[in-house]
């Protein structure tokens, strides 16, 4: 009887402590997904701001790109209408001293739209150049800061 009774104890301590295992175990998947949820946001949200850095130096090259390309159309569409007029001056111009005058004309405007179209460019580079440093490393150097991980005090304790 003595033995049955003992038997029927540890049976029951047994059972009481498998149930507390599986709450144990249930709390700990709780955990576990939350802790998979948090990691995934901070996972997405760096992931966006990376995003958000390429379209920013995307952008900034597009415009760039635009400004270089419309600054080659506006020259070339200047130097054909230059060429037209100065073309025209020379093939209905009867005065020699005028022809003469309108080429030198047309040397010192070809020279100094040339070099303005040149100025024109460089500017841009430069403006590109600064965006990059100033606006696109900063928000790389504030991502990268943000998103190092720092020891913790525990882990740098040996016991």
């Amino acid at each position: 009887m003595i033995a049955e009774l003992l038997s029927l104890a540890l049976l029951l301590v047994a059972a009481v402590v498998l149930v507390l295992v599986f709450r144990q175990l249930q709390d700990c998947r709780v955990l576990l997904r939350r802790i998979n949820t948090h990691r995934m946001a901070a996972r997405s949200a760096i992931q966006k701001s990376r995003m958000d850095l390429m379209e920013v130096r995307n952008r900034t090259k597009l415009l760039e790109e635009t400004v270089s390309n419309g600054t080659s159309a506006v020259e070339k569409l200047h130097k054909a209408i230059s060429k037209t007029t100065f073309g025209l001056i020379d093939l209905f111009s009867r005065d020699e001293d005028f022809r003469k005058s309108a080429m030198k004309a047309r040397t010192t405007h070809d020279q100094a739209s040339s070099e303005i179209y040149s100025a024109v460019r460089t500017t841009n580079r430069a403006l590109h150049i600064l965006a990059d440093t100033f606006i696109i490393s900063k928000v790389e150097k504030r991502i990268i800061s943000r998103h190092t991980r720092r020891p913790r005090n525990s882990d740098n304790q040996s016991g």
